[in-house]
């Protein structure tokens, strides 16, 4: 039997390669004692990142089509499927591995079930945690709307309201299901000819509902089958909160319910989608307005609170009348101190997650001294105390540093104090791997006592050895342990919290959820200082006082312009946060990095884009600014 497989990337290069590894890694052997033959097709949608180069050095069997741009999931998928020929087909996305028998477990399935027109496997993600995508149901509107306001997580067994996830089925049992995931949708070659490739109208999260649904319709049945499993390291990462998700969702079952609703039902559809999504939009903007302000509001309330009581002691104290501090020092002054603590600490990273009391001390120090220099500059009637000023800044950091403490006591996400600790990695497998990934972790500048090495990859061994080492991670060397053994370890540890990663037994890169380590190429999403709350506070406050500077000093900046008629818009936009004087992806600028270079190749100025992000400097934004004043 041949078996066509279809993988479509986009920048993923080392997830990629290490699922291509376990591909061409798993077992061939059918249980009709015949061959499983794998042809294998990537689509590559325009990677800048030497996907398509590594492919044609390492896997020389693959058929590579390279794309010029990117034509999307659908259509990269159908330009593949169009030239395949194998008896089965399988999309599979470039961020899974699968095990060593999950291809033959799914060809034997179809061979045994002539209902199956297609089938899909458990699905886990980069923490072993299940992945409530493997099945899916019909997304009727009263479906789609249980889920997409949130509905589904209180009741996530129930017929009805789960019925997007057909909670009811459990996880652990072959069952018919309705929807199966993109990211591994196997199905018969017949069922291909029959009702054709993906619809390329969808955008996102829609090409596989309406396939698998084309299946039904067709007459054949779809499969779940959780007895071979995957994993799928994006799956915990998409940011299904995001109101960017649930537009695009609501856009894809637009497109659903045009081609399958009609009349009444379509109007319900819509309706029920509409009022869903202004329900997560209401809940989603509370819950940022919540998160982001309850932290400051308690430290302020709790701050002015303790300033109250001690200006009245200092009166008692100094022997003068309750009324002896006007009226405006208690409702203007104070809360205008500790505003200014408060945006000093702010600025110097205090509110940052997770939580740095240093940084606290530090802030509220520099603001202290802005206070107290600005006192010195005021009228005699004006200083009220500068000792009850004093006092007041002490309290203000004081009770913000026991709040933190409180909150880390009662252990509040993000609040944890010895969060920024990193515990140690554990690498598992033998001497000879483990020395291995100990040398590239020092290749990284990583130290090497964070590592603790083990031979015993025992469910209760690593258990407490995660617990004794306060590790925080766990490294597998897959030379040494079989894929279906490592996600079966991390689905037994899935509750530890740590993060599982897998050393390939070939190539010198380690991947994980969203991670990738490899001497030639370091991606950590989190180490994108561009995207670091101290860098994007940084950035914002060079844009105001940029912004400002250039408002104020307009009588002597605007008539040396090129371009005046954009002056002022681009002051005023920058201030007003919807752009930024250095544009970045998905922030719009007035400048862009490769402005220092204008004329460079394409592929130039996309790597000083990308060293722009990961190697933020404010003075960087100050050059190009300098570079383009007279293009304001």
């Amino acid at each position: 039997m041949l078996l066509s497989i279809v993988i479509v990337n986009y920048n993923v290069k080392y997830f990629l390669k290490q699922c291509l590894a376990s591909v061409y890694g798993s077992e061939r052997r059918l249980g009709d004692g015949c061959e499983l033959e794998v042809d294998v097709w990537v689509v590559d949608n325009d990677s800048v990142d030497g996907s398509v180069e590594m492919v044609e050095h390492d896997f020389p069997e693959v058929h590579v089509i390279a794309n010029k741009e990117n034509v999307g999931f659908a259509r990269a998928n159908n330009q593949a499927l169009a030239r395949a020929t194998g008896e089965c087909l399988l999309l599979l996305n470039p961020d899974t591995i699968v095990e060593r028998d999950t291809l033959v477990r799914c060809a034997d399935f179809m061979a045994a079930h002539s209902d199956c027109g297609g089938l899909t496997v458990k699905m886990v993600d980069g923490r072993g945690r299940f992945l409530k995508e493997s099945k899916r149901g019909f997304p009727t509107p009263e479906a789609s709307f249980y889920k997409i306001s949130g509905l589904i997580h209180l009741f996530p067994r129930s017929r009805r309201v789960a019925a997007y996830y057909m909670g009811h089925l459990p996880d652990d049992e072959v069952n018919e299901i309705e929807i199966m995931p993109g990211a591994f949708l196997m199905f018969r070659r017949e069922v291909y000819e029959k009702i054709g490739g993906l619809d390329e109208s969808y955008f996102m999260y829609g090409e596989d509902i309406d396939f698998s649904w084309r299946i039904r319709l067709a007459g054949w049945k779809n499969y779940y089958l959780p007895e071979t499993r995957i994993v799928h390291y994006k799956g915990e990462s998409t940011k299904k909160g995001s109101m960017n998700y649930v537009y695009t969702f609501y856009n894809a079952m637009s497109i659903f319910v045009r081609k399958y609703f009609s009349g009444s039902g379509a109007r319900m559809f819509n309706l029920l989608l509409h009022v869903a999504i202004w329900l997560r939009a209401a809940a989603a903007w509370l819950q940022r307005i919540v998160g982001r302000l309850a932290v400051p509001a308690l430290d302020f309330g709790i701050a002015y609170g303790g300033w109250l009581v001690l200006k009245h002691l200092w009166e008692m104290y100094k022997g003068v009348g309750a009324d002896y501090y006007p009226a405006e020092y208690t409702l203007l002054v104070i809360p205008l101190y500790i505003l200014i603590l408060m945006c000093s600490s702010w600025l110097g990273g205090g509110y940052d997650r997770p939580v740095h009391l240093g940084r606290i001390v530090r802030g509220m120090g520099i603001g202290l001294l802005l206070l107290l220099a600005f006192y010195s500059l005021l009228d005699e009637s004006q200083r009220y105390s500068r000792m009850l000023l004093l006092i007041g800044a002490a309290w203000t950091l004081a009770s913000t540093l026991l709040i933190r403490v409180t909150l880390s006591l009662a252990k509040i996400k993000g609040y944890a104090l010895r969060a920024h600790t990193r515990g140690t990695a554990i690498v598992v497998g033998e001497p000879a791997e483990t020395t291995r990934i100990t040398a590239l972790y020092a290749s990284l500048g990583m130290p090497a006592e964070r590592l603790t090495a083990t031979s015993d990859s025992s469910p209760r061994h690593l258990q407490d050895l995660i617990r004794i080492e306060h590790a925080d991670e766990v490294i597998f060397c897959g030379h040494d342990i079989d894929l279906g053994r490592i996600i079966e370890l991390m689905s037994t540890l899935r509750t530890t919290g740590v993060e599982y990663k897998i050393a390939p037994s070939e190539g010198d890169y380690i991947i994980g959820s969203e991670t990738i380590l490899s001497p030639d190429d370091l991606y950590i999403a989190n180490l994108d200082t561009i995207s670091t709350d101290a860098s994007r506070r940084i950035k914002r406050t060079f844009d105001i006082v940029a912004s400002l500077t250039a408002l104020v000093l307009s009588p002597v900046l605007f008539w040396p312009q090129r371009r005046k008629g954009t002056y002022f818009g681009h002051c005023l936009a920058v201030l007003a946060g919807s752009k930024t004087w250095v544009g970045y992806t998905g922030h719009r600028g007035v400048f862009s990095p490769s402005d220092l270079l204008p004329s460079a190749s394409p592929e130039l100025q996309q790597r000083l884009l990308l060293r722009y992000m990961r190697h933020y400097r404010i003075g960087t934004d100050f050059t190009i600014l300098i570079h383009n004043w007279n293009n304001l």
